[in-house]
């Protein structure tokens, strides 16, 4: 990324909001059904600060609208905050972890190890770590909503609205197509928020935002680094950095995709400069990526907004927020995680068509030659197969690490015969020979 590239970019930002303004803040809301829960969870626990978090995360997704020019997400590193979560962290140790994982980004992106890796990893894993992701939202959702009665535990948020809401959901994808539907719901939940604050007499007051550093100390280092950064890391290089630039290629093909390397610095920039400052430890992710695509968002002009938003609320009433959010309807954010998930899901179906990306980079090589890249049954089971392993494990075990590791020793076991008879054919020409 160059700053001669930043002016086409805020072109093409601008004209699109100009064009699809409504689609573009309605998109800009599609990940908070991931972003919210969470936030305030830890922020409930005095695991991060509310205000540093949105004014922080506000920040990156204006800086990231106006580099990259896609609707690229600022959302929680999930595995450290599971881990946060459980074991009640401090906010020196929650620093640490995302410090540790940026750290480590940024050397791999800065030395090129990332590139590699991308270049090696087989489509069909990738794809599956993308399905799996999105599997993963929905199962997460549905245990939400396992938990809400039929009109318990308010008037406000039970199954009635989430079936509700989850038919309007349908009818956008059937007769009401140019429905802002997130930006809809989200206004209908925060109204419902509002109302139950107010009968609780627990309004927001403005409250301007007091930075204070945070320094982890002592055994805080090692126990952000290892008991929740370690498990972070291969979450963030498959889906916040991997499978987010395979994914900006297959559903934007007409914005230039972001390299590897310069989402991966992206990552380790936001973590190195915000968590100093309390902020929850954030990244990139394909099913952000994919919920504000399927929510109308097009541009980075969808995120500029979203980060203008969360700046001023963040540095205006900060802390005083919790309260409300956690008024804002379980139902309702639940319904959005899984269409998230589904839009994730959808990824998978272009595993064997030429829009593949390694399909397609094979069909521009062969133009010259064959004009198609053709796919034998066998070849073609044998990709669906390297996904499927990947999304099971990876939804079996909840860990895109041991995903990613099945999916790649199910590749090897089927490139392993061609690679035995192309040793034992460089055997019997005499290239290869016993010192």
């Amino acid at each position: 990324m160059n700053l001669q590239s930043i002016r086409p970019i805020t072109q093409y930002n601008v004209s699109t909001f100009r064009r699809h303004y409504m689609a573009e803040i309605a998109g800009s809301l599609g990940d908070l059904g991931t972003f919210l829960p969470i936030a305030l969870v830890l922020a409930a626990n005095h695991t991060v600060s509310l205000a540093s978090t949105l004014i922080f995360s506000g920040l990156f997704n204006i800086l990231t609208g106006l580099f990259f020019g896609i609707p690229l997400p600022v959302q929680p590193m999930k595995a450290i905050a599971a881990v946060a979560i459980a074991r009640s962290f401090s906010p020196g140790s929650i620093a640490a972890a995302g410090i540790f994982v940026a750290a480590v980004i940024f050397v791999g992106s800065a030395t090129g190890l990332l590139r590699w890796f991308t270049r090696v990893i087989p489509i069909p894993v990738v794809k599956g770590i993308q399905v799996g992701a999105g599997l993963s939202l929905i199962m997460t959702a549905c245990q939400s909503l396992r938990d809400l009665g039929w009109i318990h535990p308010s008037w406000a948020d039970n199954r009635l609205w989430a079936i509700g809401i989850f038919l309007a959901l349908l009818l956008t994808h059937s007769t009401a197509k140019r429905l802002p539907y997130a930006l809809v719901v989200f206004i209908i939940g925060l109204v419902i928020a509002i109302i139950r604050s107010a009968l609780a007499a627990e309004l927001p007051v403005i409250s301007v935002w007091h930075p204070s550093l945070v320094v982890p100390v002592g055994s805080e280092w090692s126990e952000g680094a290892i008991d929740a950064g370690l498990g972070q890391l291969p979450l963030t290089t498959l889906n916040s950095i991997v499978a987010v630039v395979h994914l900006a290629a297959d559903i934007l093909p007409s914005v230039p995709t972001p390299s590897v390397t310069a989402i991966g610095l992206s990552v380790a920039g936001m973590n190195l400069v915000g968590c100093w400052w309390g902020a929850m430890p954030v990244c990139h992710g394909s099913g952000g990526l994919a919920a504000q695509y399927r929510f109308g968002a097009r541009s980075g002009a969808s995120v500029i907004f979203l980060g203008l938003c969360k700046l001023i609320i963040g540095l205006l009433w900060g802390e005083s927020l919790v309260g409300l959010l956690h008024r804002f309807p379980v139902a309702l954010l639940a319904v959005m995680v899984i269409a998230a998930g589904l839009e994730l899901v959808r990824v998978g179906e272009s595993l064997n068509t030429p829009g593949a990306r390694d399909l397609s980079r094979h069909h521009e090589e062969a133009e010259g030659g064959s004009s198609r890249v053709h796919l034998s049954e066998e070849e073609r089971t044998r990709r669906w197969m390297v996904m499927l392993v990947t999304v099971g494990l990876l939804v079996g075990f909840k860990n895109d690490a041991v995903g990613f590791a099945a999916g790649m020793l199910c590749h090897w076991a089927y490139e392993l015969p061609r690679w035995v008879e192309k040793s034992r054919r460089r055997w019997s020409e005499g290239r290869v020979r016993l010192p």
